[in-house]
């Protein structure tokens, strides 16, 4: 949480590749598509309305390609998100501390892209609004431990032809996109005097309905996506050092263990963040 007039800008580079998807539950290699990269360029404000009210802005851009087959990736911008994060709950038991926090998200295309271009699409194309609920356990400010629930309800998504099959024929231009839960898990700790922050990450997404590629086919919005993911994240804050004192430098990792309809991703991303009082 960002204390009341606190701001933080933050920039992460982010890139995943893979060069074997899910074809429904089947992992298979496509030549057609090769080695996939998706390069997301995420620029990002967090503020503090209050101590116990955030306001946070993000607007990725992104760029996609591949080495194989004859089609072009795709660049721009994706999405613009706003999110509303309160904290509900914040209590010492002596060397134990209790927070629960709950956010609400809403996401909307910033650009005209195309969504039925998928894997190369920048995004789906549609709405999204989620609510996520966050708990977390810290013992002596040093150990902690997180979760989250959260539910994403998603809309349509208008698309260059009249025509597509999903689970059935539709004849129209709009694609129902589906609506997901995610739960995340995290275990974490302090080092390096309270300057090193470490995290292990383990989370899973389910769209709550949706259809799977068919055959040696482009993927589209209507799939069902599944995965499940584990990471590594680290931060490192300047404190010491007066005239940088504010900074961060973030790093992660992370892997796809399992999917549906999506890439066996590998993930690798760093950043930086400066944080001051308004």
């Amino acid at each position: 949480m960002m204390k009341k007039k606190e701001i933080c800008f933050a920039f992460v580079y982010d890139q995943g590749k893979w060069d074997q998807y899910w074809e429904g539950t089947n992992l298979i290699t496509n030549e057609n598509i090769g080695t996939f990269t998706r390069s997301t360029y995420a620029p990002m404000i967090a503020f503090g309305l209050t101590d116990k009210l955030n306001v946070l802005l993000a607007a990725p851009y992104m760029k996609t390609n591949s080495t194989g087959g004859q089609l072009a990736g795709a660049h721009g911008f994706q999405d613009i998100n706003v999110s509303v994060k309160y904290e509900a709950i914040k209590k010492d038991f002596g060397k134990h501390r209790i927070s629960a926090l709950a956010v609400a998200q809403f996401g909307t295309p910033m650009t005209n892209y195309l969504s039925d271009y998928m894997p190369y699409s920048l995004g789906l194309g549609t709405q999204e609004l989620t609510g996520r609920v966050i708990v977390q356990y810290e013992f002596n400010k040093m150990i902690y431990v997180r979760a989250s629930a959260a539910y994403v309800w998603r809309g349509q998504t208008e698309i260059e032809r009249p025509y597509y099959y999903a689970n059935g024929s539709y004849y129209t231009t709009f694609m129902d996109v589906p609506s997901a839960a995610n739960y995340q898990a995290i275990v974490g700790g302090w080092a390096l005097r309270h300057n090193l922050r470490l995290e292990a990450t383990y989370s899973v997404l389910n769209c709550v309905s949706g259809d799977d590629i068919r055959r040696w086919n482009m993927p589209q919005p209507t799939n069902k996506i599944e995965y499940t993911h584990a990471g590594f994240f680290a931060q490192y804050y300047f404190k010491s050092i007066k005239q940088i004192k504010g900074f961060s430098l973030v790093a992660s990792y992370g892997q796809v263990l399992e999917g549906r309809n999506m890439g066996k991703a590998t993930s690798v991303s760093g950043g930086a963040t400066y944080q001051f009082t308004f």
